[in-house]
C-alpha cells in the first residue's frame, strides 16, 4: 500500500488532474473488499486462504480499474460531469464514512481504558487546542491524529508491560478458537484487542523487503466480483469529482475543465490497476481526506506532496515500517478509525455548500431520502446471515449477505452480484441520490449544479495553464485528445 501510494501520487502530480493530492488506498473500496473476502466458498478455507482471496481481489480490482480509466480516456466522464452535483456526492460520501459505525466503537470498546482516552485526545487536539501555536505553527491541530495514538500507545504499552491484561494460565499467543480453558476463552478477546504484544509482525518482518507485482500469484478473474468493483469505481470516482472541485475553490484556483477532470479518473483507472497489479488488496483512488490536510496546513505545494510520496515509496521497502503500523492494537486502531471515519462523513456532507439553495424542501429531501435508505436498505441486505453466524466474527456477518441474501434468480452469479450491491451503503446511496437529483424539477440555483472552467479559461490564464496542463513533451503526443484537457 505504502509502494502503491507513492507511486501514484507522482504520477498524478505529472500527468493527473496535477491538483496537490495524495492518492491511496480509500474506504470506498473496503466495504466491497469485505463482502468479497466473506463470500460462501472462502469461509472453510484453510490452506492458502490469504492468497486465493488477494488474487480473488486483484482480479476484481483490475477490472473496475480498466473500467474507470476507460470511464475516462473516452471522454464519458465529461458528460457524465454534467449529471453529477453536489447533492449527489454529498451523500454519496458520507455513505462511505457511515457505513462503518457497526465497527467503530463495538471494537473500541472492548478497551475502553485505551480507546476513550484516545477519542479525547484526538477531540482535544483538533477542536480545544486548534488556535495554540508552537514556533508558528499549529502543533497540535496539524499532529493531533500521530500524536494522540504515539501517547495512548505508550500508555498501553505500559498497561501491557504491568500485568493488567494478565490472566492466571491464559497466553495470549493461542487463539481462542483453541482454547480449552472457560476462563481463559472469555479474557481472550480483551488480550487480543488490548495487548500491544500480540502481533509477531516486529519480530519476524525483514528489515528489507521489495514489494513485487503478483507477489500473491496470478489474479483470478470472476464475473460476480468484476462487476462489483465496476459499481465501487463509478463511487470512487463521484468521491473523486468532489475533492477535485473542493481542492481546487481551497487553493484559490478555477475549478478544472471537464477534460481535466476525465484525464484525473483516467489516470485514477490506471493507478488502480497498478494496485491491482501489485496486490495491495485495494484501489488507488484521490483520498477524501485530501481537503481537510490543505484546510489544517495551509500546504497546497504539488513539490510537497511529491516528497512525502518519495518518503512512501522509501518506507515501503523498509519492512519493519509496516511492521510497526500492522502491530498496533485493534482496539487503538478502532478508535482512529472513529475519527477518521466521521471526518470523511463529515467532509462528504460540507459539500453541500456549492448548492447556493442546500435548504430547500427539494434538497433536503433527496439528501435525507438517499441517506436513510442508503442505511437502511443495506440493512434489510445484511440481516440474511450466514447459516451458521460462528463462521464469521460479528463485524464481518453483514459482509456476508451476498451469499446470504434474500434475492434468488437461479443464477448464484448475478445474485451474488444484487445482493452484494444492495448491502453496500454508498452504492444504494448514490443510486438513489441520482435518480431523485436528476429526475426531481429544480432551477440550476436550487440543484447546485458544479461550475467547471472551459477550456478557453485555461488557455488564456497563464497560471491555470500551469497548474492544470501537463509536461510539454507529453502535451504534444496527446495535443489531439481535447476531451482530456491537454
Amino acid at each position: 500500500m505504502l509502494l502503491v501510494s507513492g507511486m501514484t501520487t507522482i504520477l498524478h502530480s505529472y500527468f493527473g488532474t496535477r491538483l496537490p493530492l495524495v492518492q491511496g488506498s480509500s474506504f470506498v473500496y473496503l466495504a466491497p473488499a469485505l463482502v468479497i473476502m466473506n463470500a460462501q466458498e472462502f469461509r472453510n478455507l484453510t490452506e492458502h486462504k490469504f492468497r486465493h482471496i488477494m488474487r480473488e481481489l486483484q482480479g476484481a480490482i483490475i477490472i473496475g480499474s480498466i473500467f474507470q480509466s476507460l470511464l475516462g480516456f473516452s471522454g464519458l466522464m465529461s458528460l457524465l460531469l454534467r449529471l453529477i452535483h453536489p447533492i449527489i456526492v454529498a451523500p454519496t460520501v458520507a455513505a462511505v464514512g457511515l457505513a462503518f459505525f457497526s465497527y467503530g466503537f463495538p471494537q473500541a470498546g472492548s478497551c475502553v481504558e485505551i480507546s476513550i482516552p484516545l477519542i479525547l485526545l484526538v477531540l482535544i487536539f483538533t477542536l480545544y487546542l486548534r488556535g495554540v501555536s508552537i514556533f508558528g505553527h499549529r502543533f497540535f491541530q496539524i499532529y493531533a491524529v500521530p500524536l494522540s495514538v504515539m501517547i495512548i500507545w505508550t500508555y498501553a504499552f505500559f498497561l501491557t508491560a504491568g500485568g493488567a491484561y494478565n490472566y492466571k494460565g491464559c497466553s495470549p499467543d493461542i487463539p481462542s478458537s483453541n482454547i480449552l480453558i472457560d476462563a481463559c476463552r472469555k479474557h481472550a478477546y480483551t488480550m487480543t484487542h488490548c495487548r500491544t504484544d500480540v502481533s509477531n509482525a516486529w519480530r519476524t518482518a525483514a528489515w528489507v523487503r521489495i514489494p513485487y507485482p503478483l507477489q500473491w500469484g496470478l489474479p483470478i478473474f470472476h464475473f460476480r466480483t468484476s462487476i462489483i468493483m465496476i459499481f465501487v469505481s463509478l463511487v470512487a470516482s463521484v468521491d473523486s469529482v468532489g475533492t477535485y472541485h473542493t481542492a481546487s475553490v481551497r487553493i484559490n484556483l478555477k475549478p478544472p475543465t471537464p477534460g481535466i477532470v476525465s484525464r484525473g479518473i483516467a489516470l485514477e483507472g490506471f493507478c488502480s490497476i497498478l494496485a491491482g497489479i501489485w496486490g495491495s488488496g485495494t484501489g488507488s483512488t484521490t483520498l477524501t481526506e485530501n481537503v481537510h490536510t490543505i484546510n489544517i496546513t495551509k500546504v497546497a505545494n504539488r513539490r510537497a506532496v511529491e516528497l512525502g510520496a518519495v518518503f512512501l515509496i522509501f518506507f515501503s521497502f523498509i519492512g519493519k515500517v509496516g511492521a510497526i503500523l500492522a502491530s498496533i492494537p485493534l482496539a487503538l486502531a478502532a478508535s482512529v478509525l472513529c475519527f477518521t471515519w466521521a471526518l470523511v462523513v463529515a467532509l462528504g456532507l460540507s459539500t453541500l455548500q456549492y448548492s447556493s439553495q442546500a435548504a430547500s424542501f427539494r434538497n433536503i429531501m433527496i439528501v435525507g431520502v438517499s441517506l436513510f435508505l442508503g442505511l437502511s436498505i443495506p440493512a434489510y441486505f445484511q440481516q440474511y446471515q450466514p447459516e451458521s453466524s460462528l463462521i464469521l466474527p460479528s463485524y464481518f456477518v453483514p459482509y456476508g449477505a451476498a451469499s446470504n441474501g434474500p434475492l434468488h434468480t437461479g443464477i448464484k452469479q448475478l445474485d451474488f452480484v444484487i445482493n452484494g450491491l444492495l448491502s453496500l451503503n454508498m452504492v444504494v446511496t448514490l443510486l438513489i441520490a441520482f435518480v431523485l437529483e436528476n429526475s426531481v424539477p429544480g432551477s440550476r440555483q436550487e440543484r447546485g449544479v458544479y461550475i467547471w472552467s472551459r477550456p478557453e479559461d485555461i488557455s488564456t490564464d497563464p497560471s491555470l495553464l500551469e497548474e492544470y496542463s501537463l509536461p510539454r513533451k507529453l502535451c504534444r503526443c496527446l495535443c489531439r485528445e481535447k476531451h482530456l484537457g491537454v
